[in-house]
């Protein structure tokens, strides 16, 4: 019966350095001999015992707060650590807010495309790409028209023509299967 006990707790002190290496260690937490400290006005208070140091956060009512743990010794910082998280929550969302996410549009196109259907297609393309968006072009060969592949490849490169003014190849037109596609993007 005692042996499961010691087992179980051994599991649980585990699962709390897991958590605790996953996001910041705060006060008890940090177990290193020694560590660089810094105050909560940003001025540096030196290198102490993590213990003292402990103590020093605790009477001025804040949390210590492990911020660089790959530094020699370890970077320290006295702050809130609930106002620090709100901070950097904070932060991430205006990052992911100015991240622009750039879609893959597809055109499709078939061997026996027309003339005017080929300007359509084109002109869909460029607006994908004025949008800021990849554009996967794909000729698909049903039946017989396998028989025809390399004779194909002139629509692709013809289409590629066509938007050059406002879009370069990124990958040249390989097969895949019973299609063959390439990918446009906007010219930089």
């Amino acid at each position: 019966m005692r042996k499961v006990d010691s087992l179980t707790i051994c599991f649980f002190i585990l699962l709390g350095r897991y958590t605790a290496i996953s996001e910041l260690m705060i006060n008890e937490q940090i177990r290193d001999k020694e560590v660089r400290v810094i105050s909560a006005t940003g001025e540096q208070l030196g290198i102490m015992s993590s213990r003292d140091a402990y103590k020093m956060a605790q009477e001025a009512n804040l949390d210590l707060v492990k911020i660089a743990p790959t530094a020699k010794p370890p970077v320290c910082k006295i702050i809130d650590y609930g106002k620090y998280r709100y901070e950097i929550a904070r932060k991430e969302k205006e990052a992911k807010k100015k991240q622009k996410v750039v879609e893959i549009k597809e055109v499709r196109l078939s061997p026996n495309i027309d003339e005017n259907d080929l300007n359509t297609k084109a002109s869909a393309a460029r607006k994908f790409i004025t949008k800021g968006n990849r554009v996967k072009v794909t000729l698909r060969f049903r039946g017989r028209e396998m028989a025809h592949v390399q004779s194909s490849k002139v629509i692709l490169d013809e289409f590629a023509s066509r938007l050059s003014d406002i879009a370069t190849v990124e990958k040249a037109p390989k097969m895949e299967g019973r299609s063959m596609s390439m990918f446009l993007t906007e010219k930089r």
